[in-house]
């Protein structure tokens, strides 16, 4: 069952509408010693999205549903600073991906400004417990779009925001601004909202979103915050 409370919706064979559409949370407040982490995570399983460890980067598959869950946690992850965003994938039944060959992993959206420990992270999922549901509204015009000229910027020797990522306790983590997770969200928006009119018409089409993650520095690697990418790819098999 999708987390999303109502039915996705379409008009002809055309995108799918993100704006208006509801999402049902639990928040979860966990303390450990004199710090207190706020933990917004779905209030219901997804059943089919399975992210694993790659060696270029990181594969995540989705269904119809999951594209949708991941958009409303990318947004939520960029206008929640003081909360970590929390998609515990490695429960989904899906096996889907597999091939990639690494490990399967949870996924957790935080914006940089909480400076989050993710060594603490094992402990504070370890006393996640049940809570309220809260419901999310996805307003108009949700993801901005981003222009060419802006996302040239992000070559620029100074440019500071760009997602930064790392892997502890079987999650990936991504952490940035605002302004980090608004560049890669119009691919994140694509998913849910283009790609099932290009599947229905034609569904061997590879329908993907690459999301940057990391610092691309030239002509050497960042050592500290190396670029990889987050290949989300629409399962064909299951869509």
């Amino acid at each position: 069952m999708s987390t999303v409370s109502s039915a996705i919706e379409y008009w002809g064979r055309g995108r799918v509408r993100l704006a208006g559409r509801e999402w049902r949370t639990l928040v979860s407040a966990v303390r450990l010693g004199g710090d207190s982490y706020r933990v917004i995570r779905p209030a219901r399983p997804i059943t089919h999205a399975s992210l694993h460890e790659g060696r270029l980067g990181a594969q995540l598959s989705v269904d119809k549903a999951a594209t949708v869950d991941l958009a409303f946690a990318w947004w939520l992850a960029a206008r929640s600073p003081r909360s970590l965003v929390y998609l515990p994938l490695r429960s989904s039944g899906s096996s889907c991906g597999e091939e990639y060959g690494g490990r399967k992993l949870d996924l957790v959206l935080l914006h940089h400004s909480l400076r989050f420990p993710v060594s603490r992270w094992k402990r504070v999922r370890a006393h996640l417990s049940p809570s309220a549901t809260h419901k999310v509204t996805l307003p108009p015009r949700a993801f901005r779009t981003v222009g060419r000229e802006e996302h040239r910027r992000c070559f620029h020797r100074g440019f500071q925001d760009h997602l930064r990522w790392t892997i502890a306790a079987d999650t990936l983590f991504l952490v940035g601004s605002r302004h980090a997770y608004e560049l890669q969200g119009d691919g994140v928006r694509a998913l849910a909202e283009d790609c099932p009119a290009h599947l229905a018409e034609s569904p061997d089409t590879h329908c993907c979103a690459e999301i940057e993650m990391g610092r691309c520095k030239a002509p050497f690697p960042d050592a500290r915050d190396p670029y990889s990418q987050l290949h989300v790819e629409c399962c064909n098999l299951h869509w």
